[in-house]
């Protein structure tokens, strides 16, 4: 399943004021640069302010065994402002995993690109919805957001649902979503070089997270997200 388009209205109701003092929850990234990791093990609701000229660099993981709602909100105060959100989740058995995420353009001139990717087995839930809100004075804004999904079982079910309100006329924004299964095709060539089949499907899955685990040096978190994909694979 494929999305891409935009809603234009008159009031930009879902604006609502934000407060400059809000408690910002992330940890600063240090000059190499590196995102901060946030590894999900229950609901929590997270907001973020970012003001002019500021990095916002946050990756979301969640393992299998995990349920949780993690509703965030984005407040993009200032100009020059960047924002990178992305998220992994990895469920299983009867796990029940939703990401709401709004993302809100305040001010013009600034960026936010989020990508976030699940791999769903067994009985799992998953849900993604998210917003991109552009406010009527936020020119020159960039927005992009894409949510990509890997059924892994017949009982598995996912609901995607990637929203743009836009409100300004000079703006870049588009948003995406995938659901489907591992590619057979890329299997059998795999087995036909002698790669076990279920070996393969590890690799795919490895290659599916990749985008979103760039940066990432956490070793010991690396070696937990890579044998939690092997378990899907079983």
């Amino acid at each position: 399943m494929d999305s891409s388009n935009s809603s234009r209205a008159g009031a930009a109701a879902e604006l609502r004021p934000y407060s400059a003092a809000a408690k910002r929850e992330w940890t600063r990234p240090g000059s190499d640069g590196r995102p901060a990791v946030i590894l999900v093990d229950s609901s929590r609701q997270r907001d973020f302010v970012v003001g002019a000229g500021e990095k916002l660099d946050v990756t979301f993981v969640v393992l299998p065994g995990t349920s949780a709602e993690i509703p965030v909100n984005v407040d993009i105060a200032g100009p020059g402002a960047v924002v990178n959100l992305k998220g992994l989740y990895l469920s299983s058995g009867k796990d029940q995993v939703s990401f709401n995420i709004n993302m809100r353009h305040h001010a013009g001139g600034s960026v936010s690109r989020q990508l976030f990717n699940g791999l769903a087995s067994g009985e799992a839930r998953c849900s993604f919805f998210g917003k991109i809100i552009v406010a009527q004075d936020a020119q020159k804004t960039e927005a992009y957001q894409e949510n990509h999904n890997i059924v892994l079982s017949e009982e598995a079910l996912v609901n995607t649902k990637p929203q743009l309100e836009i409100y300004a006329d000079d703006v870049k924004c588009s948003h995406g979503a995938t659901v489907g299964k591992l590619n057979e095709d890329e299997q059998f060539y795999m087995r036909s070089r002698g790669i076990p089949e279920d070996e393969a499907k590890v690799l795919q899955m490895i290659s599916f997270a990749a985008p979103v685990l760039s940066g990432l040096e956490d070793e010991i978190l690396a070696t937990r997200i890579e044998n939690a994909i092997r378990s899907l694979a079983i």
